[in-house]
């Protein structure tokens, strides 16, 4: 008798669970003395809203890193024993970029009210309570958020009290009456002249600024009551800083808008080292576009090259 023997193979798959994968970014940056320069080492910096709540904490030097961090908006609060709080609030998260932060934050002094015997009068109170109400913070978020600033700070300003557009063709300002020449500009602690493309057609403003908002950090607009170092100033003073390049990743960016075309590069020299570049080239897109349009007189032409190195 032929035995015929039947090997049955049964095969399972098992059913597959499809997952959409979540868009992450990486927010780094470090936290410093506003007045020493100096990282703080230990400092905490957490995502205000998240559940459970997410933190991390600086290392020696100040630098801290978040990763996978969800796109999209978030608030961001920096701490550390002795000094005050510092919030950064409506950050953009995108795909594209890695975030890269400097966050100065200011010793906390607690005054003692004084012991008198007949008076009560408090003397660390000013006795004009507005005194302290002239200056102004603006970020690169405000500027690039602002209808119609074009990333200009100046147009930025404008919306500010006591601060007026002079016309709309420019980005001239009046803070309180006074003329635009009188406003002072410094760069990274230096004076320098106005910075604007196209200057001299106006009476202290131009076209645009000549830096990109990709190069801006957070910086000090005062409209009165200047420090002793603005001894300089009659109008208002623009305090600009910019930031440094990515030190751990080489990233790209082009933009283009009706003012300008945009490319800038940034990252680290070597990997591994707090050493960094960053520049943005900016050509007018009137510049472009002209070649292609009839003989035209007043098209702005103007192309800017800001350069930033730091070496730790």
């Amino acid at each position: 008798m032929r035995k015929i023997l039947i090997v049955a193979f049964f095969i399972f798959f098992p059913g597959s669970v499809l997952y959409s994968q979540e868009i992450t970014q990486t927010i780094k940056g470090k936290v410093y003395d506003s007045e020493t320069q100096i990282g703080l080492p230990g400092a905490t910096i957490v995502i205000l809203g998240s559940d459970p709540l997410i933190g991390v904490s600086t290392d020696t030097d100040g630098f801290f890193k978040f990763e996978n961090v969800t796109v999209g908006r978030v608030n961001l609060q920096a701490s550390y024993v002795g000094y005050e709080r510092c919030f950064i609030s409506e950050l953009l998260v995108s795909s594209g970029k890695e975030i890269v932060l400097n966050i100065p934050i200011q010793e906390s002094v607690a005054t003692l009210k004084e012991v008198v015997v007949k008076h009560e009068l408090q003397k660390e109170k000013p006795l004009n309570s507005m005194a302290t109400l002239s200056a102004r913070t603006f970020s690169v978020e405000e500027a690039q958020r602002f209808a119609g600033g074009f990333d200009d700070p100046s147009r930025l300003a404008s919306s500010f009290a006591g601060v007026t557009p002079s016309t709309v063709d420019n980005n001239e300002i009046v803070i309180r009456g006074n003329a635009a020449k009188g406003i002072l500009w410094r760069l990274e602690g230096a004076e320098i002249p106005a910075p604007n493309h196209l200057a001299g057609l106006f009476s202290g403003g131009g076209i645009i600024t000549m830096f990109s908002s990709n190069m801006l950090a957070n910086s000090d607009f005062f409209t009165g009551a200047f420090p002793a170092e603005y001894g300089n100033a009659l109008s208002g003073v623009f305090d600009i800083n910019l930031r440094t390049g990515n030190y751990d990743t080489r990233e790209y960016t082009i933009r283009i808008g009706s003012y300008g075309v945009d490319f800038a590069a940034e990252g680290p020299f070597t990997a591994g080292k707090q050493a960094s570049y960053l520049f943005n080239y900016r050509y007018s897109t009137f510049g472009i576009l002209k070649a292609f349009l009839p003989h035209v007189t007043g098209l702005p032409d103007f192309s800017d090259l800001p350069v930033v190195l730091m070496i730790r």
